[in-house]
């Protein structure tokens, strides 16, 4: 693996530093570390590293977004997210932009060796975590919004938007009343207690899912 190159962005320092001096420890050839975003980009887009290893959170651009815009520019680096979230938002936004690996930073040295060598293959590696969040929280409720009609899409993202009836009404030019007669209709899909609380508190609990459709 001497002749793979790995970036490693992160932007707490000791962390670089310490996953940056392990990699090198196990034969790695790790480039400079990146402290932010932007950093990381510049670093990806000059010297082509094999694998980036990114942060989702770092200043200036977070990983999603280096990720999104290597994309942009047809790069062959494939990515491995690292970090400590494990909210089912930022599961379906790693499986949407197709990245290698998703491991979380409180796992052992080995498991991040593993999911390189697998990246390095071609293989995608998550954690077992990322799989049971995905399969568990994430899959189920993007199935429920994909069963609603494309007018009841609109509505519930208006919903996640924070619009009340009224103004759902007055942006899509229909009485309240349907506007109340399509919430009830996604209340019964949706299999949720009736009454209007529990809907915008589903909306509200599955914001980032409904928006990214």
């Amino acid at each position: 693996m001497s002749n793979l190159k790995i970036l490693v962005a992160d932007d707490h320092p000791m962390l670089l530093k310490g996953l940056t001096d392990e990699l090198s420890n196990n034969g790695y050839h790790v480039l400079e570390g990146a402290e932010n975003g932007a950093q990381a980009l510049e670093i990806i887009l000059d010297k082509a590293p094999q694998i980036a290893i990114l942060d989702i959170e770092m200043p200036i651009l977070s990983g999603f977004e280096v990720i999104k815009k290597c994309r942009e520019e047809d790069l062959k680096t494939r990515f491995i997210i690292l970090t400590s979230h494990k909210e089912k938002a930022f599961v379906h936004k790693a499986k949407k932009l197709n990245i290698s690996g998703y491991l979380l930073k409180d796992e052992p040295f080995k498991e991040i060796d593993a999911c390189i060598q697998a990246v390095a293959k071609g293989e995608n590696y998550f954690s077992k975590e990322f799989d049971e969040i995905f399969n568990t929280q994430v899959s189920p409720e993007l199935a429920k919004i994909k069963f609603l009609s494309p007018s009841e899409r609109t509505i519930v993202r208006l919903i996640a938007q924070e619009k009340t009836s009224k103004e759902i009404g007055e942006l899509l030019s229909i009485s309240y009343r349907t506007v109340q007669k399509h919430r009830a209709n996604i209340i019964q899909k949706l299999d949720l207690p009736s009454g209007m609380d529990a809907l915008s508190q589903w909306t509200e609990e599955n914001k980032e899912l409904i928006l990214s459709l």
